[in-house]
């Protein structure tokens, strides 16, 4: 006998009331602890293996997921079809002799076959351990050591030579199957034998107790390491979310909702929406590729109702419009559009709060003259119908926060780790305050330590992190249950949680100034002219910068030039680059303290990327490797 997990409502015929505020812990005047209450019961019984056919028994022919096909177009799948892929898939790895509780790596780009192996490695009594597509051969070799994973499916030939590579190193790796060779194909002719109550016993073997994956942290430092989720960690996490974000996951109109999908399934936030959206029944799917041009075709032709999307995406797309209405002779259009967007996004916040009347009747009338001429084309860039973004990974900022809201795409941003199996804070409907990253997730409660470091407690928090020797993870909370985020924190008044930075990247200068360098790095990092900025001054007498540029954005600006001066002179447009990128410092120090501004810049020639080894593949900086690498351009920094 499987027991079944209550299912998440796909639509309801009333909204919720509006969130309920945390419960706060002050000491003095500052406020240490906030706690939201669960909005979705615990699940008490099966796992995630079980939603595909919980679907099948309230909805079969609901839609699921939408595949892309070879040709470019999208394939509808039901609840049903996808239930009986699953099992195809799940019963294929029975056949090749996966026992319950073995580790099966997945190494792929975004794409209907990533969470069709997920689901079927579960319904096999497996464990799934994410490794990205872009790892090298000692990461890859490293989470399949640790993990101990037994099988792997890779994308292509490349991924396979790499894992062969290090094929002696990694002895209870016994299989390895390639999609783009037929892998999945032959999985399925491998469980025609197998009959379906093999895996009903192997699904009733699996409790919310159980591991469900080993998802391995990006590891700015040091070896990655893998953080044991349970089933019933997902569950936490993704009920209360759909619980939570009603508009998002909910029908709340003639348009069904639907997310495409083009963050990485190896990383945990990624994931985790993939599990909310099959557990709600929204309509799924996948982008495999994050390139300009690429991404934007998929959501033209996607056309989905919300977004899962890094500061760095929504950035993208914003400098992108304004390049474009550059080029076109309507800058200042553009940028009187984008003010009033800002304006009428920030009179909202003030009237979802009591602090204002909402936007004035003036203020109405120019949003709705600039919106066929702008805020429209945003949201046509992102498909034409989305209404929703939910943003992780590193703070948005008031001013693209604002923008959107005003454009009409309602941005809910979020705070979590792996080790929260993604969000742990976000922010609640109708109640948006700028700038932070929300309340604690219903059933989450947040405490600021004495040396500001955010600590959290909820069921969505990981079993530990995995011990290879042991076999099995090693718990890290406290006695009251509490983990230690590693990251700096502030609660406000209401409870809303504002991320400083992290605790280990804090720099200390000579004169004793600790200074958080991540605020000043998403400012300047927003600029269109700047990809990647790396902040220092550790034991220095003032604090510096190293800057990157964006590739598409110095394009634009180069050629924008020569058509307003007519030249081509290297020298003069070093110069005149050299002042927009100071303004764009100077711009962000006024943000700061004299001691917290940024004195000197340098700009390399050169990007930081996850290929040269300077960013994760969640494209976090690796600072140790930045300064050992330019430990000279640092230097210079501070010469006198």
């Amino acid at each position: 006998m499987t027991t079944a997990v209550s299912q998440v409502p796909a639509s309801r015929s009333a909204e919720p009331p509006p969130a309920v505020p945390p419960q706060l812990v002050r000491d003095g005047s500052a406020v240490r602890e906030a706690y939201v209450p669960p909005l979705a019961p615990p699940v008490r019984g099966g796992s995630l293996a079980d939603i595909p056919y919980e679907n099948v028994r309230q909805e079969p022919d609901a839609v699921v997921i939408s595949r892309k096909l070879p040709d470019g177009s999208w394939q509808d799948v039901t609840a049903a079809a996808f239930a009986e892929d699953v099992g195809s898939v799940a019963r294929g790895l029975v056949a090749e002799g996966l026992r319950p509780g073995d580790r099966i790596a997945i190494m792929a780009t975004t794409t209907y076959e990533w969470t069709l192996l997920d689901f079927a490695a579960w319904a096999a009594g497996l464990v799934t351990v994410p490794v990205y597509p872009t790892s090298s051969a000692f990461q890859t070799r490293w989470i399949l050591q640790d993990s101990g994973a037994v099988a792997c499916v890779v994308e292509d030939a490349a991924q396979a030579a790499l894992v062969r590579q290090e094929g002696r190193r990694l002895s209870q790796l016994g299989h390895l199957w390639v999609l783009d060779d037929g892998g999945l194909d032959r999985l399925r002719e491998a469980g025609a034998g197998v009959g379906p109550d093999v895996l009903a016993q192997r699904r009733a073997l699996v409790t919310p107790d159980s591991l469900a994956t080993l998802s391995y942290t990006s590891g700015t430092t040091g070896r990655p390491r893998g953080c044991a989720l349970t089933h019933g960690n997902f569950f936490a996490e993704v009920d209360n979310a759909v619980a939570l974000l009603y508009p998002v996951f909910t029908s709340v109109s003639k348009e069904p909702p639907s997310i495409l999908l083009f963050l990485p399934l190896s990383h945990v936030f990624g994931r985790m929406v993939a599990v909310a959206c099959l557990r709600a029944r929204v309509r799924l799917g996948h982008a495999p590729s994050v390139g300009t041009q690429a991404l934007l075709a998929d959501l033209a032709a996607f056309r989905p109702t919300f977004l899962l999307a890094i500061p760095y995406v929504l950035e993208k797309v914003y400098n992108t419009a304004r390049a474009k209405a550059e080029r076109m002779g309507r800058a200042s259009a553009f940028d009187r559009a984008a003010r009033v967007a800002r304006r009428y996004g920030e009179a909202l916040e003030a009237a979802e709060h009591g602090a204002g009347p909402g936007p004035s009747i003036a203020l109405r009338a120019a949003r709705a003259l600039y919106d066929p001429l702008v805020h429209r084309r945003i949201r046509a860039a992102l498909g034409g119908r989305v209404k929703y973004a939910i943003c992780g990974g590193s703070p948005l900022g008031r001013h693209l926060s604002s923008f959107y809201a005003g454009v009409g795409v309602e941005i809910f941003e979020g705070y979590g780790l792996t080790e929260t199996t993604a969000a742990a804070t976000c922010t609640p409907p109708r109640r948006p305050r700028m700038g932070t990253v929300g309340w604690p997730m219903p059933g989450t409660a947040v405490r600021i330590a004495d040396d500001g470091e955010v600590l959290l407690r909820g069921a969505h928090v990981f079993a530990g992190y995995w011990d290879a020797e042991r076999g099995e993870p090693v718990p890290v909370r406290d006695e009251e249950g509490w983990f230690a985020t590693g990251d700096l924190g502030a609660l406000d008044d209401e409870g809303y949680l504002t991320i400083i930075g992290r605790k280990k990247d804090v720099i200390i200068t000579t004169g004793g100034k600790s200074v958080a360098p991540a605020p000043l790095e998403d400012w300047l990092r927003a600029h269109p002219l700047i990809s990647q900025c790396m902040v220092t001054g550790d034991n220095r007498p003032y604090i510096t910068a190293l800057i990157t540029l964006d590739t598409d954005g110095l394009a634009h600006w180069r050629e924008m030039r020569r058509r307003r001066t007519g030249q081509d002179a290297p020298e003069a447009e070093e110069e005149e680059l050299r002042g927009l990128l100071q303004r764009a410092v100077d711009e962000v120090n006024r943000l700061v303290s004299r001691a917290e501004s940024i004195r000197r810049f340098l700009v390399l020639t050169t990007d930081f990327t996850e290929a040269n080894g300077h960013l994760t593949p969640s494209l976090k900086l690796r600072r140790d490797q930045i300064t050992r690498d330019f430990a000279d351009e640092i230097a210079k920094l501070y010469e006198r």
